[in-house]
């Protein structure tokens, strides 16, 4: 039996059970065929092309903007009906509840064809936001570059570095660009910021080099006087894809890595620079890609190997599990980390001082924004780019400007 066979199997289960609480609230709605007709027929054309793509991609062409597409489809139809099965379970939760409670007290029961109807009129009502969300998301959503700042005060600091500015980007995933006007306009929002140092904390690319080939020109003017530095990500070694041999994927991973200093960027391959400023120096330390459950690259210890403990560092590592797991509590303490990965899984709701929420967050402990533990930080970036899903849900790309500040 083929592997694939038990989660399609899962997924097709989870699809017929939301298109049937749907499909019961459309009937209770309206009694025109039509309508009925092209809600189901959408639908089944929408979860044909999933499953096509699905299965036509030669799995050596890796996610494929077709196929993020198909998934954008299938969630966008998805999501709000998730969000109507709710609704109408919980009418039938109490349906079954109160027909029991009659049942044993021999009381009368009463038609409920008005209230369903009601209730399905609410459920659709309901969906509707996450649908028009999801559309937004597609459209506009992920083209919706936020600037976040942050002031972080730090008594070691070296005085010639208060003030100091530093812009953080990630998760560029050049694979899934397609509009150019669109990414234009976020390098030159990036720019806009006059950044002393800009970082770049990995996934340049979804899975190969030649991804990157038409965005070198307008990546490569990014601009900062101390220096543009940057990191691997788990996408930027080919894990994802099948290659026909595996000298081919070293290439690629060669070329992968050759594309930085084309764009100005000096790699930090478990290496670390002292960036000086009026006599005075800080350490920033980048390591290659360590998750919790990804490729675990990266090498600390290898990285900080000629920086004293008690200069100040600033640590770029793609995958904050790595933060979580090995550096917040490492003795030679690393006063502040640079990560990305998340995404914010590209949708939730951010609400700024008062709600966040996200499905990322039942993945990561740090999953999108400021965090601090031990007196030491870490900045979750929620990325430049999008991956997987072709547009983000009130989890916004982001650009952080990080100013430096002597305690």
């Amino acid at each position: 039996m083929p592997r694939w066979f038990f989660p399609l199997l899962i997924v097709s289960a989870i699809i017929f059970i939301l298109e049937f609480y749907a499909f019961q609230a459309i009937k209770t709605i309206t009694q025109n065929k039509v309508i009925k007709w092209m809600w189901m027929l959408v639908s089944i054309a929408i979860y044909l092309h999933f499953f096509y793509i699905i299965f036509t991609t030669p799995r050596t062409a890796g996610q494929t903007k077709e196929m993020q597409w198909a998934i954008g489809l299938m969630l966008t139809i998805l999501i709000p009906k998730l969000f109507m099965m709710v609704v109408l379970f919980g009418e039938d939760a109490f349906r079954w509840i109160k027909k029991a409670i009659s049942y044993f007290s021999e009381g009368e029961t009463t038609s409920l064809a008005g209230r369903r109807k009601f209730i399905s009129q609410i459920a659709l009502g309901f969906a509707a936001i996450p649908f028009a969300s999801f559309i937004y998301g597609i459209i506009k959503g992920r083209y919706n570059y936020k600037v976040l700042k942050y002031e972080l005060s730090f008594a070691d600091l070296p005085a010639a570095f208060d003030g100091f500015t530093i812009t953080q980007i990630s998760d560029i995933h050049s694979g899934s660009f397609r509009n150019k006007e669109k990414i234009q306009y976020g390098v030159d929002l990036i720019n806009q910021q006059k950044p002393d140092l800009l970082l770049f904390t990995g996934d340049l690319v979804n899975n190969k080099a030649t991804e990157m080939t038409s965005w070198i020109d307008i990546f490569g003017a990014l601009k900062a006087p101390f220096g543009k530095y940057a990191i691997l990500g788990n996408h930027d070694y080919g894990d994802y894809v099948k290659w026909n041999s595996d000298e081919e994927k070293k290439q690629n991973f060669r070329d992968v890595k050759n594309i930085h200093p084309k764009i100005g960027f000096d790699l930090l391959l478990n290496e670390h620079r002292y960036i000086e400023k009026d006599g005075q120096k800080i350490a920033l330390v980048g390591v290659e890609n360590w998750g919790k459950g990804f490729n675990q690259a990266g090498d600390l210890e290898k990285a900080s190997a000629k920086i004293k403990k008690n200069d100040f560092k600033i640590l770029m590592s793609h995958d904050p599990s790595h933060w979580e797991y090995k550096v917040k509590k490492d003795d030679f303490n690393y006063q502040l980390t640079l990560s990305g990965h998340t995404h914010g899984l590209q949708m939730g709701i951010e609400i700024p001082g008062f709600f966040r929420w996200s499905p990322s967050q039942y993945i990561y402990k740090q999953w999108a924004g400021l965090y601090q533990e031990f007196g030491r930080y870490i900045n979750v970036n929620r990325g430049f780019g999008y991956h997987a899903f072709p547009g983000r849900v009130g989890i916004w790309p982001e650009i952080t400007v990080i100013t430096l500040i002597k305690k």
